[in-house]
């Protein structure tokens, strides 16, 4: 490890971050034991600020803890996004039909300019910068609509889905592929289409296999000939 030491008398508030940053850029590795008395040591603080960010950390489902074994970094799989996206594909749309008069008015500079960023970063070849950027944009729809049991749900998503792509960069393989899909969902939101939105979150999600889509979108995304 390589953490950099903390005052000692650091808070949960403070340590959460660092050990967070440290599962998201890989110094801890998915399904490694996290230590408590080791890591402590190493940032220089004492051990019950260090359990609580941890057990913060938990319930954002960074950190699964075994009982008479210790805390763990968890593993977020393709199955933990298959389940993350089932859910988004039906509760995105929601999502966006509460944020529409903002994501359409005042918010739409907001909107395209987060849209755009990302579009530089995937020119740039930043896969760093694509997933910040890609993940604020959906953030940015769920702080919109003004919803904050949506809010709690995304802000739990997001570490998972982050920690997935940190660690499996082949899902975001084509960034470029990623900012033309954020064009097109800014597209389809501009045109205050509900349906034709609907349609393209169940497109646009991530882990969103086949059986979430309804038999109309399943039968417009199969290829022509």
């Amino acid at each position: 490890m390589a953490l950099e030491k903390l005052e000692q008398r650091t808070t949960p508030e403070a340590v959460l971050p660092v050990v967070r940053r440290a599962i998201l850029d890989g110094t801890f590795a998915p399904g490694s034991p996290l230590r408590e008395a080791q890591i402590a040591t190493e940032l220089g603080i004492s051990r019950p600020p260090l359990r609580e960010a941890l057990s913060k950390l938990e319930e954002e489902g960074l950190v699964v803890k075994v009982p008479f074994r210790g805390a763990y970094v968890a593993e977020v799989g393709p199955k933990d996004i298959e389940e993350i996206a089932q859910l988004r594909v039906r509760l995105e749309p929601f999502a966006i039909e509460r944020s529409l008069p903002w994501l359409t008015g005042a918010g739409s500079g907001s909107f395209l300019a987060l849209v755009d960023e990302l579009q530089d970063a995937a020119d740039a070849n930043d896969v760093a910068r694509c997933i910040d950027t890609h993940l604020a944009i959906h953030r940015m729809i769920y702080e919109a609509a003004d919803h904050k049991l949506l809010l709690r749900l995304w802000n739990a998503w997001e570490w998972q889905l982050r920690l997935f792509l940190a660690v499996d960069l082949r899902a975001f393989i084509e960034p470029a592929e990623v900012a033309a899909k954020h064009h097109e969902l800014y597209r389809v939101i501009q045109t205050g289409d509900l349906v034709a939105i609907d349609h393209e979150i169940r497109r646009h999600v991530h882990g969103a296999d086949e059986t979430s889509l309804d038999p109309a979108v399943r039968e417009s995304s199969k290829p022509t000939t």
